[in-house]
Formats: structure tokens, C-alpha cells, sequence
């Protein structure tokens, strides 16, 4: 028999049924589902269909991060709504704004678990593929009705391998990677498969590194991406795993559409240019351009390693005066770290503005919304168009490391520069 990939083995064991390829169609249980401010939304979905019961409440959390703390009564009226209903039902878990966003929490509490199946509504609910989980974007929509049936639709995916060797140089990160991987792919060229990590340089990359990776993989169409269960993910889970866990491997022959290859050694700082994700050039080429506000943020690269990154660069210096550095670490736990280690203070006193634990400005509603003309420099996921609130202004994309290097400079700079 042919082998399998993790994702058809997680999606057979999860529907019951056997035997399942690539582009079938199956109904499944997720074994976890969680949602963020938009669970309102879902609230909606989920009334409409005249449901009054939720099922396994035991099997979802919500953590606020997108608009917080809400700067209009409106919103403020959203997130009460979605704090009654999840108190009603008796969801498992209820976060706080300020606990940080969604995607790190769940992986950072143990929520999601390798070999599950785990669902979101939100694009980089890939996040979670970083501790070996089959982790799945959905709708609202889907999200009221699997809270109402305890099932949701799923299109098995194809998977491609992707194969890492050599090692990071000093100032190139995962970050560096990812631009690497999405300007060779393009933005739709792994659409609705799997990135599956393999390689000798896979098994040395953290968690965080890993979240990285698989967080971005929904920037080249990926339904998701995943690092297979190792010692890494073994020494995460311990002490976290919120239930019992099963990890799942693929099969050495399983059936990978395609493979593609990096080289980490040769890769250098990279940089995606305003618009598009898989716009990316080696920072050499595009040194000294003009940039207004660096936002070191998001659940791409804001976790406490990554505001180690920063602070290292920035310790007893100040940020160039042109420009404005808004810190936003991905979650409360991040920043708890990060204060205990001195990176916090390093950075606050290099002249960033800290704001609270979350998605902040990279979700575009408010904490740093940039002004016609204007260009950020961020370390975040998305740079489309009017994706941090205005459409008329440029979003760069790039790592921690480039980030700082640039805040100091005051205009884009290479992190190899100052050390990093």
C-alpha cells in the first residue's frame, strides 16, 4: 500500500474514514477549535441556524487580540457579547485582551497538540503546524456551525516536501527564509497544499522558529504548513500538552506533490517590498531607503526570542529620531520574558513605545496606523495595500534583526551591519 502524508492520516483518523487522497471531500471533528474578536461573527453564524447548544465546549478557547483594548463603543459592545456567550456555553478557556494573539497563545498554553487537528477563523491558524498539529484556517461561518454539529467539510490537501539544509549565518533568521521560500514560490504557488518541513536544518530550528515558517505559509496559498514531531516539539510539549496526545508522522513514501530545497547557508537578510509577500530582495539591494515607523510585532516574529534579536542591537542606544519603533510582543508570557531578561528595558529605553500583548497594528484597526505616504518597515506576516489601515501607505516585510538595525539607522539598514 501507498504510503501517507500527516495530513491524510490526521484527516482519516478525524472523519473515519480510510483510505483517503488528495482533493476528496470528508467531514471531520477537529479535536480543538479556537477564535479571537471575530468570534462575534461566528456568534452570528450560529444563532442564524437557530442552534442553541454548543458542542464539547470542553474543545474551544477565545482570546481576544485583534482590536484591544477597543477604542469604540462598538467594538467594546462586540467583545462583551462574545465574553456573555463563551461564559454561557462553557467554552474551556477564555482569554483576555492583552493575553496576546490567538495563534502564539494556543501554541504557547498547549492547546494545540501534535497530531490534531485544530481549526481557527483566521488565516494563520497554520501557526500551530509548528508543534507537528494538522492546524486549519476556516470561516466564521464554519466556526458557528461546527460549534452547532461538532463537524465541519475539509478538502483533503496535497503536501510538499520542503527540504532544509546548512545552517543561518550570523544576522539571517527564519524570517530570511520564508521571504526566501514565498519569493520562489510566489503567493499562490503552494495553493491549498501543505508545506512540510524536512532536512537536517529543520530538526535544529526552535519552536518559535518553526511558528515563523509555518505561520507564513498561508502567504504562498498553503492550506498550512508543518514540522514533523522531534525532540524540539517533545521538550515544547512537556508540561503543557492540555490533553493526550498522539504525534503522527508521514510515511517515507508518502505521496508529496513536489519538493523544493533551501540551502539555509548561502541565504542572507531579506526584505519584501511594498504590495506583495513574495516581492523579496536581499536587504543589500534596497540599504538606505526611507522608512517612518518599524513595528516589531505579530505572531510572525514577536515572541521573546525575537525581542531578543531587537534588544541586543539596541541596548544603549537610541532609535534614529525620524523614526517611530512600536513594540508589540506577541503575547503577555513573551513579554513577561522579555522584561525578566532586560530586553524589555533595552528596547523601551532605545525609545520604543510598548503597546499591549496582541495583534496591534499589523491588523490594521488601530496602535500604530500609518499616515498617507508613509512607510513601515514591520515584522510581520502581510504587506498588501492598506493592510496596517491605509491603503495609501508601504508596508516592508523583514526580520527582527533588520527591524532594529533599521530603527537605529533611521532608514533601511542591513542587521550584518551592527553585528546581529
Amino acid at each position: 500500500m501507498a504510503g501517507k502524508t500527516l495530513a491524510q492520516k490526521v484527516l482519516e483518523r478525524t472523519s473515519g474514514r480510510t483510505g483517503l487522497e488528495p482533493g476528496v471531500i470528508v467531514e471531520a471533528t477537529p479535536d480543538f477549535s479556537y477564535s479571537h474578536d471575530y468570534a462575534a461573527w461566528a456568534i452570528d453564524a450560529f444563532e442564524k441556524m437557530g442552534a442553541t447548544r454548543v458542542h464539547r465546549p470542553e474543545r474551544i478557547a477565545v482570546c481576544f487580540d485583534h482590536g484591544i483594548p477597543p477604542n469604540t463603543a462598538k467594538d467594546a459592545n462586540s467583545l462583551k457579547r462574545v465574553r456573555d456567550f463563551v461564559k454561557k456555553h462553557g467554552f474551556a478557556k477564555f482569554y483576555e485582551a492583552g493575553t496576546g494573539v490567538a495563534h502564539q497563545v494556543m501554541v504557547e498554553k498547549g492547546w494545540i497538540v501534535p497530531g490534531s487537528l485544530s481549526v481557527c477563523n483566521d488565516s494563520h491558524a497554520c501557526s500551530g503546524g509548528s508543534v507537528g498539529a494538522l492546524a486549519l484556517a476556516v470561516g466564521e461561518t464554519e466556526i458557528g456551525f461546527l460549534w452547532a454539529v461538532d463537524r465541519l467539510w475539509f478538502r483533503v490537501p496535497k503536501t510538499r516536501k520542503m527540504v532544509l539544509t546548512g545552517r543561518l549565518r550570523d544576522g539571517v533568521y527564519a524570517k530570511d527564509l520564508m521571504l526566501v521560500i514565498a519569493q520562489r514560490l510566489g503567493v499562490l504557488g503552494a495553493l491549498y497544499e501543505i508545506l512540510e518541513f524536512h532536512g537536517d536544518a529543520a530538526a535544529t530550528l526552535s519552536v518559535s522558529e518553526r511558528f515563523t515558517l509555518c505561520n507564513m505559509a498561508t502567504e504562498v496559498g498553503a492550506k498550512g504548513g508543518v514540522f514533523p514531531f522531534d525532540q524540539v516539539t517533545a521538550q515544547f510539549m512537556q508540561g503543557r500538552a492540555q490533553f493526550p496526545f498522539e504525534p503522527v508522522l508521514s510515511d517515507s513514501d508518502a505521496p508529496y506533490c513536489a519538493e523544493m530545497r533551501f540551502d539555509l547557508g548561502v541565504l542572507e537578510p531579506m526584505i519584501a517590498l511594498p504590495g506583495r509577500e513574495d516581492s523579496g530582495v536581499p536587504v543589500s539591494e534596497v540599504e538606505g531607503q526611507h522608512i517612518d515607523q518599524v513595528f516589531l510585532g505579530s505572531c510572525t516574529n514577536a515572541r521573546a526570542d525575537d525581542l531578543a534579536i531587537a534588544a541586543r542591537i539596541l541596548k544603549g542606544k537610541k532609535v534614529h529620531p525620524g523614526i517611530r519603533l512600536i513594540v508589540t510582543p506577541a503575547s503577555r508570557q513573551a513579554e513577561l520574558d522579555a522584561l525578566r531578561s532586560g530586553d524589555l528595558e533595552a528596547l523601551i529605553e532605545a525609545g520604543a513605545t510598548l503597546m499591549p500583548a496582541g495583534c496591534g497594528v499589523c491588523a490594521g484597526t488601530h496602535q500604530g496606523v500609518i499616515a498617507d505616504g508613509e512607510r513601515c518597515l514591520s515584522t510581520s506576516n502581510r504587506n498588501m495595500p492598506g493592510r496596517m489601515g491605509n491603503k495609501d501607505s508601504e508596508i516592508f516585510l523583514c526580520s527582527p534583526a533588520t527591524a532594529a538595525a533599521s530603527a537605529l539607522a533611521g532608514c533601511i539598514a542591513d542587521p550584518r551591519q551592527v553585528g546581529a
